[in-house]
This record gives structure tokens, C-alpha cells and sequence, in this order.
């Protein structure tokens, strides 16, 4: 499955930094999709940690990549990044993931 993304327009300023973790033994797929003119997915590898730039109102929905069932959906404040750690996560040693690509 390819990675899917468009770009966030660039006049919505209130865009917020988040992070997931596949923290299962499954490929996950994760998906924002409902926000207007703008589709986001990603495979999720086992224990892969994924770093992207979302709107408040969006969720993030997790899927098994082998199955059609909803996982979770998570909303996206709920992954928030503050002050650059999440969840013990140090964000100098992660690679970006960026929603713009």
C-alpha cells in the first residue's frame, strides 16, 4: 500500500505537531479522513513511531493493515506533541513524517 497524503492548505495556521506508535505486532494502517481537501495515510510498521502535522479537529484512525475493522480513532489533540516530548519520546532521535510531502 503506497503512503497517501495532501498537503494541509497553508492558510490554516492552527495546524498541530502529533505522534502515534505502532506499539503492536501488526502493520497498522493510520488515516485522517475527515478533514475537508485533504487525505492523509500511512503504513504503520510494528513499533515504527510516526511524527505529523494535523488539525485540531482531525482523528487519527488505526486499522490492522490485513483487516477492515476500525482499531481506534484517536483524536489528534490526544497525540499532541507538547514541549517537543510526548510520551517519553525524545523528538531529536525520530525522523519527520510530514504531512506536506
Amino acid at each position: 500500500m503506497a503512503q497517501t497524503s495532501t498537503s494541509l492548505p497553508g492558510d490554516w495556521s492552527n495546524r498541530i505537531l502529533c505522534y502515534y506508535e505502532n506499539v503492536t505486532s501488526q502493520v497498522q494502517i493510520a488515516r485522517i479522513a475527515n478533514i475537508p481537501n485533504w487525505l492523509f495515510e500511512r503504513v504503520v510498521f510494528p513499533r515504527q513511531r510516526l511524527l505529523f502535522e494535523a488539525l485540531p479537529e482531525a482523528l487519527l484512525e488505526v486499522r490492522n493493515s490485513n483487516s477492515t475493522s476500525l482499531l481506534d480513532q484517536i483524536p489528534c489533540p490526544r497525540l499532541q506533541v507538547k514541549d517537543g516530548i510526548r510520551a517519553g519520546l525524545n523528538l531529536a532521535d525520530t525522523t519527520m513524517d510530514s504531512a506536506y510531502d
